[in-house]
């Protein structure tokens, strides 16, 4: 039997619909497999598209720290989906919903949150019937990402899923996937003849610059800084779709053209980190899993507020990348970097922490093997999700068990002393003075042990006090009741 799977991405920024095209070649390589891959903001109206990326990315040049504001706003769960917003998705997705209907895919997979709610709103009306499957395309786990309808989730790191968890979402129902890149990243890489083609020197570091898939990141102003270092380097700087961009870094670098390659947009970017000693940009979801899958650092330039910070602190906090948190200090963070002994090769090696060339293909065989029924929440599991994310409630503990042990520990400092059977707990509550029918407290001494000891106290209990009083004369025993331990 044929399998249907749609894969719905976004084309706000070029990440979203890189994750979609490496989990379609991923697909594309099983038996027994129908695959559709839609960018669901082209099934919109044009102004919802516009306010969805010409204002987006406005906001991203003109005032980043807006960028942040609304992220952080909307990283609370469910919110996007209450109120106006839902009513403007929803006047604007009628010929997606029908395009979704119309298809009746065996398994949905969203690489944006946008259609992957959408869905998540057919599932729970009963008006679909998929397994829906949310590819999360940062390394941090956002609000807006979170839905009421899904069957599995991938995420880029285990804090993510921790994260998750903590939410009150099954563990079981979160994979460790990575950010799905292209499968080229897994295939072997022929360096020396990367390096013939684009001209480049293996005895000299090379620097990537990339001003993104349409050429909005600082790519000039990297580039004049490079110009000042001290280190001999040679540089390719991708400038994306932005033709202007591309002319005007070739002017810049016109006096000193062998030692650049200023590119367009190219489909050859998995090659090129693979043979480049550092790149220099922003840390985008993709951008920032694609370098990781070809082991290659970073030094990051002007994160954006929201997302790329967060992503920025995991890079950092990993040790694969550093960061400048200002151009005019580019040149010489690069020259500091380059000409410490062992840091690159340093945070080359720690790349593998997070390098992740074969998520697509995880992401894949998990779906096509996966059989856990579809989960839609109640309004009371919202309500606790919202409730745990605003920190108006605790997140869910483990049901507490029964156990056949009682641990016991030193009242005063705390210190954990051992364990006894329920049998031996029967025999001291039997045989020492309690306090109330609530007390878990006795005290105990030399004279007090003897007293168990006349008693009829097995050899292992004993020795377990006598090891517990120690050096002491005395001290408090507590222990744990059998019914609150988790």
């Amino acid at each position: 039997m044929t399998i249907r799977v749609l894969i719905l991405s976004a084309s706000v920024g070029s990440g979203h619909k890189v994750a979609a095209a490496a989990v379609e070649q991923a697909f594309r390589t099983r038996p027994g497999v129908e695959i559709l891959n839609q960018d669901a903001l082209k099934l919109t109206s044009r102004l919802y598209q516009v306010a969805a990326t010409d204002a987006y990315f406005a906001l991203v040049k003109e005032n980043p720290w807006a960028v942040g504001w609304l992220y952080d706003q909307n990283d609370e769960p469910f919110k996007h989906e209450a109120g106006l917003m839902q009513l403007v998705n929803l006047l604007n997705a009628q010929p997606l919903t029908r395009f979704i209907q119309d298809y009746d895919p065996d398994i949905t997979v969203c690489t944006h949150f946008m259609p992957a709610a959408l869905v998540a709103q057919l599932l729970s009306q009963g008006q679909l019937h998929t397994a829906l499957a949310i590819i999360t395309t940062d390394y941090d786990f956002q609000g807006m990402w979170l839905s009421r309808a899904f069957n599995r989730y991938f995420v880029a790191q285990e804090e993510a899923k921790v994260q998750l968890s903590a939410l009150g979402i099954a563990p079981e129902r979160i994979t460790i996937s990575g950010i799905p890149v292209g499968l080229d990243f897994s295939e072997p890489v022929d360096v020396p003849a990367i390096r013939a083609r684009f001209q480049l020197d293996a005895a000299i570091p090379t620097l990537l610059v990339s001003a993104g898939a349409f050429g909005g990141g600082p790519a000039s102003e990297i580039v004049a800084q490079i110009l000042r270092m001290r280190t001999p380097v040679q540089t390719v700087v991708v400038c994306g779709r932005n033709r202007l961009l591309r002319d005007e870094v070739t002017a810049l670098t016109a006096a000193h053209a062998d030692r650049f390659r200023v590119l367009g947009f190219t489909n050859e970017m998995h090659d090129l980190m693979r043979v480049a000693t550092l790149f220099v940009g922003k840390p985008g979801g993709l951008t920032s899993a694609e370098c990781m899958a070809a082991g290659l650092p970073m030094l990051i330039v002007n994160p954006i507020p929201g997302q790329e910070e967060r992503n920025s602190d995991l890079l950092l906090e990993n040790g694969v990348a550093a960061r400048s948190n200002s151009l005019l200090s580019i040149g010489y963070k690069l020259d500091c970097l380059l000409s410490e002994p062992g840091r690159i090769a340093a945070m080359r090696a720690a790349t593998a922490r997070l390098g992740r060339p074969d998520a697509a293909r995880v992401v894949v065989e998990t779906l096509l093997s996966d059989d856990l029924a579809p989960y839609t929440m109640s309004r009371a599991e919202q309500r606790q999700i919202i409730a745990v994310a605003r920190g108006d409630s605790e997140p869910p503990l483990p049901e507490p068990h029964l156990v056949d042990t009682v641990a016991l520990f030193n009242d005063e400092t705390g210190v954990y002393l051992g364990e006894i059977s329920l049998a031996q707990l029967q025999f001291l509550i039997d045989n020492l003075e309690e306090e109330g029918p609530h007390d878990v407290t006795y005290y105990l001494d030399g004279p007090t042990i003897d007293f168990l000891a006349a008693q009829g106290a097995d050899a292992d209990l004993l020795s377990l006090l006598w090891d517990a009083l120690g050096q002491h004369g005395n001290l408090e025993l507590r222990y744990l009741k059998p019914e609150t331990a988790a």
